[in-house]
């Protein structure tokens, strides 16, 4: 162990002794070096104790105390923090553990961010069914914008869940300002939001470092017991502290919602207050509620729980909930009276707001009508901000995708009165497909359509004779979103013949290159080895990336390749990452794990293709970005099924004769391309230079530069110089930096296109 360790790890224990091995372990394998471990054993009656000196027998790290008598978690972590020698503290429950690679990737954050005060991390929640759930505001995480901040930088912190254990401390800073923990049960209340106030420097990690367990049976918080009570009494301490520093006074509004909130979910839920206690509890509540309001601060009576403490009556609650459980059955009947006078107002809304001047200096994003923060409206967004400093930017996403939002980016939900509003008065409208057909652009509205990547299936009015790919779509009413548009992104000539073809209309051509390409160019070694470990992807693995595309015509996912068997027979060194099409709203895989990890839920492609050594595809436009990469990429494309996704939605080129990479016409022969070394061949890396100078002439890093100076800055004269393909140089994949280059593939084993565009495959494969 190093004198100074960096982190001390305090874990009080106390009755966990069926979790606490897998606690103490989940520490103890962590691949960061500099820690100690501290166990407290707080007078637990069954093996706590014995376990924490097992453990520090074999591991000089392991540091056990052993208190008296069971005093409480708070004191318990005092106990230990007392002891602690490390440059940061970390706090763990005895029943909670950490994640793989957690504490490298804290060291990371906190070295980058300048050793701050305080680094708040995410965590998500164990079930007792084995189900992982990322906590809920965890786009409060972001690590976009400035760092290390204060709190009045980003007061939203205080939403996240009040808990010792989402966070790292400087040791220094705690033992400074005196902090300890009060006795008690909820003694995470008087200790969070004093620290996150006095801290001068705060950072974010967007990571899940911690799995906390919810337990069935036998955690405190969700047992039934009149310890419940005990909250009041921390609430008393907290408002103590901000009453005895003047300078907190302003965050007292906050803290009294946070405190509101708090009781009235207590209250509400079932199995927590005893029976013939709930009345007591809420009338406390109701006295809390009086006492800690500040003059001029919100009563929010709209909020169903704000409204319960306020007016403290248990009787009124039980009319309430009687009253809302006769609704239930009226309720279908009266939302759709509802919704249509609602929609009939927000139309009005919007004629009335496009007679208001335009916002010179705002601009409205959206990706797949309400997707999150992705693709080239995302790329863009930043872009605007950044060359653009008095732009304000707003995003159109569904509140499930509000999370992936940076938090200068304001959320705008769809629908709602904020989005019509923004709609009509923002001069910029940037989307990468039409962001509502019922839109009309005012004059002097900008419309940029980014389009989502080079087309390799048929597109717009080439679907006509497709009905299995058209399905119903409306071509009149595309063209008149169509006409709407002011620019229309290319990254190749290529697509700009496309588009001017299948969306007929007076739009401007920008061909400049992807935006969201451009993090390609951009992105380190540092950050690749950052995606990977956030992946779970082990250091000397290779990572292939699969991700085929939708089919028109079948519902779902429908893998073409034995996932299990392909990684099987490629061997130990294989990962697999399985990304499912976003239209077909299911992951790939049933059963990820081990090798085989599930990423169609990661917000953003482009950091898998980073953290990936090889794509797999079939006719995926994914291929066209990720040769911005110089990577292999090797394309699954069997003859029958080539046919049918041919016949039912129809491509602008036979890919078999011109493609990125080796192509295997079965599952056999891809895993064998693998086996042998040709997905990374001479022949291969051949075949990738012609595709990327053909489709991928601009992705030089500065498209979305390229775009906000044509667009925003009107500079349609000196834009950056367009970089030749060998002045680029992308990233390098993890396998590509700690393996050395192959040797040329043995002619035997390259497969070359024969007339026709068929590949002869040699009998020795």
């Amino acid at each position: 162990m190093s004198p100074v360790p960096r982190f001390s790890v305090i874990v009080p224990a106390y009755e966990v002794q069926a979790y606490l091995h897998a606690c103490l372990e989940s520490v103890l394998s962590q691949s960061f070096p500099g820690l100690e471990l501290i166990v407290v054993d707080d007078g637990s009656p069954d093996t706590c104790g014995a376990i924490a000196d097992e453990f520090a027998a074999r591991d000089r790290r392991v540091r056990p105390v052993h208190l008296p008598r069971n005093e409480g978690p708070g004191p318990a972590r005092n106990a230990g923090l007392d002891r602690a020698t490390g440059d940061y503290v970390l706090f763990l429950d005895g029943d909670d553990t950490l994640t793989p690679g957690a504490l490298q990737a804290i060291a990371d954050r906190v070295k980058e961010t300048g050793d701050p005060d305080v680094l708040v991390y995410g965590h998500a929640r164990a079930l007792w069914s084995g189900e992982t759930r990322r906590e809920e505001h965890t786009f409060q995480l972001t690590e976009e914008g400035p760092a290390p901040f204060r709190l009045d930088d980003r007061p939203g912190l205080l939403t996240i869940m009040p808990v010792a254990w989402n966070k790292a401390y400087r040791r220094e800073f705690l033992h400074r300002e005196g902090f300890t923990f009060p006795p008690g049960c909820y003694e995470d209340v008087p200790w969070t939001y004093p620290v996150l106030m006095a801290a001068g420097s705060i950072a974010t990690l967007d990571r899940v470092c911690v799995h906390y367990r919810r337990r069935r049976l036998g955690s405190i918080t969700r047992t039934t017991s009149r310890r419940h009570f005990d909250v009041f009494a921390q609430y008393d301490r907290l408002f103590a502290h901000v009453d005895s520093r003047p300078a907190l006074a302003h965050w007292r509004p906050a803290l009294f919602s946070r405190m509101v909130d708090h009781l009235g979910s207590l209250y509400a839920r079932r199995g927590r207050l005893p029976l013939g206690t709930r009345a007591e509890f809420l009338r406390r509540a109701r006295a809390h509620y009086a006492r800690y309001r500040a003059p001029g601060g919100p009563v929010r009576p709209s909020r169903v729980r704000h409204a319960l403490v306020r007016l403290g009556s248990h009787r009124t609650y039980q009319v309430l909930s009687a009253a809302v459980r006769g609704l239930r059955h009226t309720g279908r009947f009266v939302s759709l009276l509802a919704d249509g006078g609602r929609r009939a107002a927000l139309r009005v809304h919007y004629r009335v707001q496009r007679l208001l001047p335009l916002h010179e200096d705002r601009a409205l994003f959206s990706s797949r009508q309400g997707r999150g923060y992705e693709c080239n409206p995302a790329a863009l967004e930043d872009a605007f901000r950044t060359l653009s400093p008095g732009m304000r930017t707003a995003w159109v996403a569904r509140p499930e995708h509000h999370h992936t939002l940076p938090t200068a980016t304001r959320r705008v939900t769809p629908g709602s009165l904020a989005y019509w509003t923004a709609l009509a008065r923002s001069k910029y409208l940037v989307a990468n497909t039409d962001i509502d057909p019922r839109l009309v652009r005012r004059g002097g509205q900008v419309l940029v359509q980014t389009q989502a990547g080079t087309p390799l299936k048929r597109m717009g009015l080439d679907l006509r004779d497709r009905p299995a790919a058209a399905g119903r779509t409306d071509f009149a009413r595309q063209l008149r979103g169509a006409d709407q548009w002011t620019y229309v992104l290319s990254g190749n000539r290529h697509s700009t013949l496309v588009w001017q073809r299948v969306f007929p209309a007076g739009y401007e051509t920008l061909e400049y290159g992807q935006p969201r390409n451009d993090v390609f160019q951009r992105a380190t070694s540092e950050d690749v080895d950052r995606l990977r470990a956030s992946l779970g992807i082990p250091e000397g693995a290779i990572a292939v990336l699969y991700a085929p595309t939708h089919r028109d015509y079948r519902s779902g996912p429908c893998p073409t390749l034995d996932l299990d068997r392909v990684l099987r027979r490629l061997g130990p060194r294989f990962v697999l990452l399985a990304r499912a099409h976003h239209a077909d709203g299911a992951p790939l895989v049933e059963s990820p794990g081990g090798r085989l990890l599930d990423v169609t839920g990661h917000p953003n492609v482009e950091r898998l293709c980073l953290a990936s050594d090889v794509l797999v595809t079939d006719y995926s436009s994914l291929m066209f970005d990720y040769a911005c990469l110089d990577r292999p990429i090797v394309i699954h494309a069997a003859d029958d099924d080539w046919a049918a996704y041919e016949a039912a939605r129809g491509t602008y080129f036979d890919l078999r004769s011109s493609p990125p990479g080796a192509i295997a016409r079965s599952e056999d022969e891809l895993i064998d391309i693998f086996t042998t070394g040709h997905w990374r061949g001479s022949r291969s890396t051949q075949l990738r230079a012609a595709f990327r100078e053909r489709f991928c002439p601009y992705d030089d890093g500065r498209a979305a530069e390229r775009v906000v100076r044509r667009v925003v800055l009107g500079e349609s004269d000196g834009l950056p110089p367009f970089a030749s393909l060998a002045e680029r140089h992308p990233v390098p994949s993890a396998a590509a930096r700690h393996t050395r280059s192959p040797g040329p593939v043995p002619s035997a084993l390259i497969r070359v296109p024969s007339p026709g565009g068929r590949v002869r495959v040699p009998d020795t494969l």
